[in-house]
């Protein structure tokens, strides 16, 4: 079952949503690009969390993979602003509530349209919104890891020219995937719609649940 938000608490959080990233970070606060780092490995074929399988059930559309797409993002300041710029508007604009006390689901990936959402649903809505300015879909990976607490969690990594780097509803800061202090379980693959293991493979069920 849905919670209903307050009517002006849910009008405030439906505006934000649909405003989107507006105001760029100004250039005195956007941080220097990332330094040139390395990319997370793929070890193999990996089952897509049971969320993820809902969700491209309900929007096969944002699920398709065009592999004509490159598979690297060439990071310009630009680009990097953009990136910027959307993590920490979808940071500030939704509040984050878990899918149990959401939709009474232990698993549910969707956009927070209502101005709520998990982990997930704040990385499904960065996603949306870069693809919406012209990112490349490949290069904009879901991605499974154990979090500092060894919790399952779910993070935006983007593939650059620089690395692999990850945007998450836990911090502003955009980081290089092994700066993190996160377990990297598995992620969308580049290749097809499918999804693609990461190494380490720790069997644990959480928000973002893991399935070996």
């Amino acid at each position: 079952m849905r919670i209903a938000l307050g009517y002006f608490g849910a009008i405030i959080a439906l505006t934000a949503l649909a405003l989107g990233p507006t105001a760029a970070v100004p250039a005195e606060r956007l941080p220097p690009l990332p330094r040139t780092g390395t990319a997370a490995v793929e070890t193999g074929e990996a089952r897509p969390p049971l969320g993820w399988v809902d969700f491209c059930y309900r929007h096969p559309q944002d699920c398709r993979r065009n592999i004509v797409e490159p598979d690297e993002l060439a990071l310009t300041a630009p680009l990097w602003r953009k990136l910027v710029t959307v993590n920490k508007a979808v940071n500030d604009a939704v509040q984050p509530l878990a899918d149990k006390a959401h939709w009474g689901l232990s698993e549910s990936w969707d956009y927070p349209d209502d101005g709520t959402g998990d982990c997930e649903d704040y990385a499904l809505e960065k996603r949306k919104r870069l693809i919406a300015a012209g990112f490349p879909n490949r290069v904009l990976l879901m991605t499974v890891v154990l979090d500092e607490n060894r919790e399952g969690h779910a993070v935006l990594t983007v593939r650059t020219s620089r690395g692999d780097l990850v945007l998450d509803n836990k911090r502003d800061a955009i980081l290089p995937w092994d700066s993190t202090g996160y377990s990297f379980i598995k992620r969308e693959s580049q290749a097809e719609p499918g999804w693609a293991a990461l190494g380490d493979a720790v069997a644990h069920t959480a928000t973002a649940t893991f399935v070996p």
